[in-house]
């Protein structure tokens, strides 16, 4: 039976729809393995789903290895790459804020031999006020974490004390049983059992 010639347009039964995807997804893959295998190529396919999922073949190393010799082999589908998803304001914002913390770090420094007496350069008043601010940033993060560490041992305290609690009263249950029983034992040893009847008749 000859086969139907399909309609390149988008499927409406969602059903169908999800069925078509998984097959041509499936076949799609096999075909870049068989390539890979046959040809000794390297390829890298990558598949989002119309729910966002995505899904990814590289058949020789990583996906992230094959991106990266292609912005390589390519610096303009590189540039396109960058102006499209902000690869390259990423990129940028990352550099900056390495930038702004190896500032601080080294201000960071500068102060802390300005405060001990190790470092022979004055510090202006921008870097004192820099300075001044991580330094309360720091206070407030050393407070929160005492308060925090003092929180767990009063809660293990806490637990100490029902556990010493529970203990003291199981004795106090046990002595108390103790004592009744002492008590009944001292009444029971008061009365008389005698082993033998007095009888006048066996008498001699």
């Amino acid at each position: 039976m000859a086969r139907g010639k399909v309609q390149m347009k988008r499927i409406e039964n969602p059903v169908h729809r999800q069925v078509t995807f998984c097959k041509r997804r499936a076949g799609l893959l096999k075909k870049a393995k068989e390539l890979s295998v046959l040809c000794d190529a390297e390829i890298g396919v990558l598949i989002f789903s119309a729910h966002g999922k995505h899904y990814e073949l590289a058949t020789k190393g990583t996906m992230q290895g094959l991106i990266d010799k292609y912005m390589k082999s390519s610096p303009a589908a590189a540039a396109e790459i960058c102006s499209s998803t902000n690869i390259c304001e990423h990129k940028q914002d990352a550099k900056e804020e390495i930038t702004m913390l190896k500032q601080e770090i080294e201000t960071l420094q500068k102060g802390l031999r300005y405060i001990f007496g190790g470092g022979a350069s004055e510090m202006n008043l921008e870097e004192l006020l820099v300075l001044e601010k991580h330094l309360e940033i720091w206070i407030c993060q050393i407070r929160s974490t005492k308060m925090e560490i003092l929180f767990k041992e009063i809660q293990l305290l806490r637990n100490k004390e029902g556990i010493l609690k529970a203990a003291n009263q199981y004795l106090l249950d046990k002595m108390e049983e103790n004592v009744e029983f002492t008590n009944i034992q001292a009444v029971m040893d008061n009365i008389p059992y005698p082993l033998t009847v007095q009888n006048e008749i066996f008498q001699i």
